[in-house]
């Protein structure tokens, strides 16, 4: 038999319920308003009269932008710095964030400590950056020209998903480590055959987390990638917003649709792939934040 809520509780999750609707609801206009003023007329979008539907429907600003070979190319260096750098760093969380698990492990509590402090104090973007600059030179010396490699590698060390992976690692049963060694595991073994599936929705929860950092990046991408020709989208989207807002250019424009239709379409389609893939980890999320957040 269902206890009858008291009136208290049910005052209480009257207005979170609310509250709760009305920031989705706040969180999701951004996003329905930009579909909507992406396919939307000249004329509505630039007086301002959409509010949520669109007006005066258009589909060209996204027919202009699928044509765009610009577009594909930085579509494409975007997934290469997506999968690269999600798959690298990744790698580097999962063996530091198991090597730092191991009480076993040599001076552990100092590389806790440094790993810890460096999300205490930040060294600042100069050091930060001439930091990229050295590690440019060892790529060109390398006979490594591709900047986006920069990115992918230099970037790759993130302390706080190591902290969740180790964390992670810490929860396992020692007994499980030990019956694998006694059955002659080795330690690569144990990682990959133990601690890895064991640990499965912290490790998506923090590819995930690696991933949308790399898919959004914009700052070190714009800083670092000197070739037009192999800078992202988000770089691509804020040059075209940058040209786009121009008086001189914006007077020359004679297309159907407004400029700020062509954004928002580039707005939107950098936002699809997260959306697709987002609701495919999300089961994963709670649980695996849960488990590398807590140290039993």
């Amino acid at each position: 038999m269902r206890r009858r809520l008291e009136i208290s509780e049910l005052i209480f999750k009257i207005i979170s319920y609310t509250l709760l609707t009305v920031f989705g609801l706040l969180c999701l206009y951004p996003f329905l308003y930009a579909i909507s003023a992406s396919i939307s007329g000249r004329h509505a979008v630039e007086y301002s009269e959409i509010i949520l539907l669109p007006k005066q429907l258009q589909f060209e600003a996204f027919g202009y932008m699928f044509r765009s070979n610009e577009f594909w190319n930085a579509y494409s260096n975007t997934l290469f710095l997506t999968i690269y750098g999600t798959v690298w760093s990744l790698f580097v969380a999962i063996l530091g964030g198991y090597a730092l698990s191991k009480k076993r492990l040599l001076f552990r509590k100092v590389f806790n400590f440094f790993l810890v402090f460096t999300m205490w104090f930040s060294a600042g973007i100069v050091p930060q950056y001439l930091n990229y600059i050295a590690t440019k030179g060892v790529f060109t010396s390398m006979g490594i020209n591709d900047d986006k490699w920069l990115v992918v590698i230099a970037m790759g060390m993130a302390a706080m998903n190591i902290i969740l992976l180790r964390n992670a690692f810490e929860n396992v049963p020692g007994e499980i480590e030990e019956a694998a060694i006694v059955d002659g595991a080795s330690e690569m073994q144990v990682l990959t055959k133990v601690f890895i599936p064991m640990s499965k929705s912290t490790i998506a929860t923090v590819a995930l987390f690696f991933a949308i950092s790399r898919w959004n990046g914009y700052f070190w991408a714009r800083q670092m990638i000197s070739n037009s020709a192999e800078q992202p989208l988000q770089v691509f989207i804020r040059d075209k917003l940058e040209f786009y807002t121009d008086g001189e250019n914006l007077a020359t424009w004679t297309e159907n649709y407004a400029a700020d239709s062509l954004i928002y379409a580039l707005i939107v389609c950098s936002i699809v792939p997260i959306l697709v893939i987002y609701p495919f980890i999300q089961k994963y999320f709670a649980k695996g934040t849960n488990a590398g957040g807590v140290k039993e």
